[in-house]
């Protein structure tokens, strides 16, 4: 039968990654082979509602055609070349020059690569490059958050703080440190309002810096909301005190959009929503709808300047990706940026934000639920103990992922993070029945899994 030969190929070859192998070999795969709208189906033609979007990112759902054809079009005219040595190939300067004209403040140029990770490796080096090339060597460390993920390759993990990303692989790696993650949920103090936790946590980012020694700290990277991380939403006034402490000791801000950007929190960057203003732009994701691999860096004049001037020193930008602005994934990410704009998907996520909303909040009274957390279109529910102390579960009772796993019975597939947290990022093109399926299936999920405690 086709599901024993794919489960068993699976098994077989296959290292799944995020996932634990020895239950792996016992478990096996949930094989997925089509998808239409907001669902996937597996190999049995059992349907799920994906309240994740993938990882994140299939904001136009699974079957966009546009973009099926968009990739067919391109594949058949161009299908492969490089921005190397002065080359350039037509959809890859039509995409960079669309994403300048809608970055939230002024860039400049667009650096191309395959994934956010390989963008937040780009920045960092760039980071480095361009302290080298003003005088300032010892200017190198770079700031991050704690509960931060900003991705899996070696200097990215390194900023990425969650202890499955570092355990075992030496990571991090020097020149990176980590300081507040702003949670006031867990975090805040007794009596401590939002403005207050967010003056402390600023009030700390400066003690690091001048700790270290604000000559060698060179940059803050931040996710406008931490996905990861348990989709943290920050204090309203975070970011503007956050930015003033890097203008202050002349630290680069970088915002990684990989998550939030494409109209995820309700505005087409994270960045407007929660009110900063970066030097760097890292996106990935919706940019393709995660159709195809493609991610960008976007950075300011004064950064580009900088770069350009120490190129023609050296000889050349000794930096680049084979496959970055693949051209067959350029048009893809073109036509996903048409469509949000022909189909007006700022409007349609004004109108779902607010039900998606609604139906996390009706869950602040469930026994499980400790907080209620979100904007736009990604929201999470955490699961507590105890809602008083507001006390975890111990780690090895898995009670999130028993949830998720009970949601996938049920035709929905969710997602478990740190601390017990319930993730939801589902397609913006997800319709108010299919919303109100996704809560009313979770929350029978919940009450199963909360009958077993």
């Amino acid at each position: 039968m086709i599901s024993n030969s794919l489960r068993d190929k699976d098994l077989a070859y296959a290292l799944h990654p995020y996932t634990n192998l020895r239950a792996h070999e016992r478990k096996g795969p949930l094989v997925m082979t089509r998808g239409q709208g907001v669902r996937v189906f597996d190999e049995q033609g059992k349907a799920y509602i994906d309240a994740m979007a993938g990882l994140w990112c299939a904001s136009l759902g699974f079957s966009e055609p546009r973009l099926a054809q968009a990739a067919e079009r391109q594949m058949a005219r161009l299908p492969f070349y490089h921005q190397f040595s002065h080359k350039a190939h037509d959809v890859g300067i039509e995409l960079a020059e669309k994403l300048v004209g809608l970055a939230p403040v002024p860039m400049s140029k667009v650096l191309f690569a395959n994934s956010g990770s390989e963008s937040i490796d780009t920045a960092i080096k760039l980071v480095w490059y361009f302290n080298n090339a003003v005088g300032r060597p010892q200017k190198k460390k770079i700031i991050a958050r704690r509960r931060a993920y900003h991705g899996v390759t070696v200097a990215a993990a390194s900023l990425t703080a969650l202890p499955a990303n570092s355990r075992d692989f030496d990571l991090p790696i020097e020149r990176f440190l980590h300081t507040d993650c702003p949670h006031a949920y867990h975090e805040a103090k007794a009596g401590e309002n939002a403005d207050a936790f967010a003056d402390r946590l600023a009030d700390n980012l400066e003690q690091l810096i001048l700790s270290e020694g604000a000559e060698t700290v060179a940059a803050f990277f931040a996710e406008p909301v931490m996905g990861a991380g348990g989709v943290i939403v920050p204090p309203a006034s975070y970011f503007s005190k956050i930015s003033a402490v890097c203008r202050k000791y002349d630290l680069l801000l970088l915002a990684d959009e990989v998550i939030c950007g494409f109209h995820r929190t309700g505005n087409l960057w994270g960045c407007q929503t929660l009110d900063f203003a970066p030097d760097m732009i890292t996106c990935a994701k919706a940019l393709s709808s995660g159709y195809l691999p493609i991610s960008a860096l976007l950075l300011n004049d004064r950064i580009y300047q900088v770069v350009a001037e120490n190129s023609a020193k050296i000889g050349t930008f000794g930096h680049g990706y084979t496959y970055a602005a693949h051209p067959v994934s350029a048009a893809v990410a073109l036509e996903t940026l048409n469509i949000y704009a022909e189909r007006d998907i700022a409007s349609h996520v004004a109108r779902m934000a607010p039900l998606m909303q609604g139906a996390l909040a009706s869950f602040a009274d469930h026994p499980l639920v400790g907080e209620v957390r979100g904007v736009g279109m990604i929201g999470a529910l955490e699961l507590v103990a105890d809602r008083s102390s507001r006390r975890n579960f111990p780690p090895e009772k898995g009670v999130a992922a028993r949830v998720v796993e009970a949601m996938e019975r049920k035709g929905v597939i969710g997602r478990a993070m740190l601390n017990d947290s319930l993730a939801f990022s589902p397609p913006l093109i997800i319709e108010p029945p299919d919303l109100a399926e996704i809560f009313d299936r979770t929350r029978a999920a919940l009450d199963e899994v909360a009958g077993t405690l």
